[in-house]
């Protein structure tokens, strides 16, 4: 008897261990919220890069520029997302309820539907990136025609993976219902929209 107690003990401890290494994570969590000043910073750059030559830039430039931006921001909501939603699916709650500017997505967000809103924002983002390829396209060369149609398998292939996922989960039946799974690749066709 004596032994079995023991025994419980240790695997007693051992779960708490376990459980506790969550917070092993908040560091990356943390290191993510930094890295949103790096973004910031690249940003205020590109920004004042293109305030400055607004008037000398030709309209094809100015495009591009203001692309830059919009894929800065959309990385940096995509860290947003990652950063609340990981930290509250892995580490611990966050208790802002009470708070007026909580987002109405946040604390509602599980596993599944992070990964469909992240790999839809890769999408969205990777259709900038090539976008911003195409509008900067001069002459036509073999290396330069590869490295766009690399681009576009790529796009490509993010944006099968996105609805390949979003399928799998509404036949996985995650979500509340089949309302909610269709809400959620309703989000990740928005969101690669834009």
């Amino acid at each position: 008897m004596v032994e079995k107690s023991a025994v419980k003990r240790i695997e007693v401890t051992l779960e708490n261990l376990l459980f506790s290494a969550r917070w092993l994570l908040a560091p990356f969590y943390f290191g993510l919220a930094i890295s949103l000043f790096v973004l910031l910073i690249k940003f205020c750059a590109e920004l004042l890069h293109l305030a400055v030559g607004a008037f000398a830039s030709s309209e094809s430039d100015v495009i591009l520029g203001l692309l830059t931006l919009v894929d800065l921001t959309l990385t940096g909501s995509l860290l947003i997302i990652v950063i609340f939603s990981g930290y509250e699916n892995f580490v611990s709650k966050m208790d802002h309820s009470d708070h007026g500017d909580r987002p109405e997505w946040m604390g509602t967000i599980d596993f599944s539907a992070l990964k469909l809103k992240m790999l839809s924002s890769i999408v969205a983002i990777s259709a900038v990136q090539l976008l911003r390829q195409f509008m900067s396209l001069g002459v036509v060369t073999p290396e330069r025609e590869r490295e766009l149609m690399w681009m576009v398998v790529i796009h490509v292939v993010f944006v099968v993976s996105s609805v390949l996922l979003a399928l799998s989960d509404r036949i996985a039946g995650h979500g509340k219902g089949e309302d909610s799974a269709a809400a959620t690749t309703g989000d990740a066709v928005t969101t690669s929209a834009h």
